[in-house]
């Protein structure tokens, strides 16, 4: 990614669990005439094939020069083609030294493509000036990043918190950055406890589905480990349910800020966020960041009052934001142009009495059950709040009465059984915490649910699937 950053080459960085259709697509949408791959990759043990997919896609990618391979079997395949180039051999002989190109601020620097919660693969266009102004001022001050941090960010590089605070942030500002392969409960559910002591960090940035997966496990195996030099915390990817910030807190300490920090692909860097001198309140993502002028609005533009829901917006750019969508300018169009005068995050929002942002999921997740709007995370939050749940997912349902019903997908807490009076139990939560409108008329006990690579719960896969429908695009599933 650096190496492309400074010779000016645009880079377009994939999740290595896509299937060769899912490749194939991005790499004809941007003309790609290069593809970096490893022979290889690594999970939980077993050993997972990647060329064999690169392979079978580039067949299909008349653009496509070369395949350099980077070798991680000793014993791997042979190269088979005039077009195939190994990694070590490309890179013997080349000086250690390369000059920056000089470049417009606005060259373009990388294209990601996104699906997340809707359907076709989109190419978000970033710039270089923009983009470095973003990503290494927001690392700075929401991290208050000191010259001795050990910084740690646990998100996939082929997702854009990768992209934003793993590489181009914290090398920015010349940060000590830590990256691991694999996942968080693998060989147990200590690993990134385990790191966290041994390499003294300071600055640990994670997802809220990560922390519930860790939930799941107990308290016993963060208290295995001497989490002391540990100083700021985030999370990143959804709105994080006050049980799991309260776990997160505990658990690392109960004394270190959690930067609950709200922004996406589309905007490049942290736009809704706490700084570490501010007080919290468990959920919220607080205030905007320097510069960014957000609000809740209705579907006019207009502001709401305090605890209203409706479309969080942002009302004047900002240097990281995208530039376009790759080849759909159209769609682009629609980001600044679904509500009047603003940038339409598609996020369903309320604004407290003083100002702090509480997200309650994608716009279009919200359930309309009886006429009253339910946000998924409220009801989500609900359900997790019941001690034996570790995870839940909800749906609407068509219904002739009220309109939609609920439909709640739950992951258990490792020890409990699924029972008539465990779901009694969960349902009296939900009535408790949200009151009868809130209450699932079905539960389901699920061992999994369909997340994309960023630890969002792509929730209209499970609707699509419950009512016979076509899910859309798939590929961004992690499993």
């Amino acid at each position: 990614m650096l190496a492309c950053a400074r010779i000016g080459v645009i880079h377009s960085v994939v999740y290595s669990g896509f299937s060769a259709p899912a490749l194939a697509s991005r790499i004809n949408d941007a003309e790609a005439k290069v593809v970096i791959t490893a022979d290889v990759g690594f999970d939980r043990g077993k050993t997972i094939p990647l060329k064999p997919v690169v392979d079978e896609a580039v067949k299909t990618c008349p653009t496509i020069d070369h395949v350099v391979v980077v070798r991680r079997e000793v014993q791997g395949p042979p190269l088979s083609t005039p077009k195939e180039i190994d990694w070590k051999e490309w890179i013997e002989g080349e000086r250690p030294v390369c000059e920056a190109e000089q470049l417009d601020a606005e060259a373009p620097l990388y294209i990601l493509y996104t699906s997340g919660t809707t359907g076709k693969p989109k190419g978000v266009v970033h710039v270089h000036g923009g983009y470095m102004v973003g990503t290494y001022t927001t690392t700075k001050y929401v991290f208050d990043l000191k010259d001795d941090d050990v910084y740690f960010c646990v998100a996939d590089p082929g997702w854009v918190t990768g992209h934003s605070y793993i590489v181009y942030g914290p090398l920015l500002n010349g940060a000590t950055i830590l990256t691991a392969e694999g996942k968080p409960d693998y060989p147990n559910p200590g690993r990134w406890w385990d790191l966290i002591e041994r390499y003294g960090v300071s600055i640990f940035y994670t997802t809220p589905t990560a922390i519930r997966l860790l939930m799941r496990y107990g308290e016993d195996w963060p208290k295995k480990f001497d989490l002391s030099t540990l100083r700021i915390l985030g999370s990143v990817g959804e709105p994080i349910n006050p049980e799991a910030w309260e776990w997160y807190h505990r658990v690392t300490g109960g004394d270190k800020p959690i930067m609950d920090t709200w922004w996406q692909t589309e905007t490049g860097s942290i736009l809704i966020t706490p700084l570490p001198t501010v007080p919290l309140k468990p959920g919220s993502a607080t205030r905007p960041f320097f510069g960014i002028e957000a609000d809740v609005v209705d579907r006019e533009g207009n502001s709401l009052p305090a605890n209203a829901g409706g479309f969080a917006v942002i009302k004047k750019p900002w240097p990281s934001m995208m530039r376009t969508i790759y080849k759909d300018p159209e769609r682009y169009k629609t980001y600044w142009f679904t509500i009047p005068n603003c940038y339409t995050a598609g996020d369903i929002c309320h604004k407290d009495a003083d100002g702090y942002l509480w997200f309650m999921g994608r716009a279009d997740d919200v359930i309309k059950v009886a006429g009253n709007r339910l946000g998924t995370a409220e009801v989500e939050s609900a359900l997790v709040s019941h001690p034996a749940v570790a995870e839940a997912a909800v749906i609407g349902k068509p219904h002739k009465t009220v309109g939609e019903s609920i439909k709640a997908f739950i992951i258990l807490k490792q020890g409990e059984q699924d029972s008539p009076v465990l779901i009694k139990s969960i349902k009296d939560q939900v009535l408790k915490e949200l009151g009868k409108i809130g209450v699932p008329s079905e539960i389901d006990i699920v061992s999994s649910l369909p997340k994309t690579r960023s630890g969002k719960i792509m929730r209209r896969v499970l609707k699509a699937k419950e009512l016979g429908q076509d899910p859309g695009d798939i590929s961004t599933i992690e499993e």
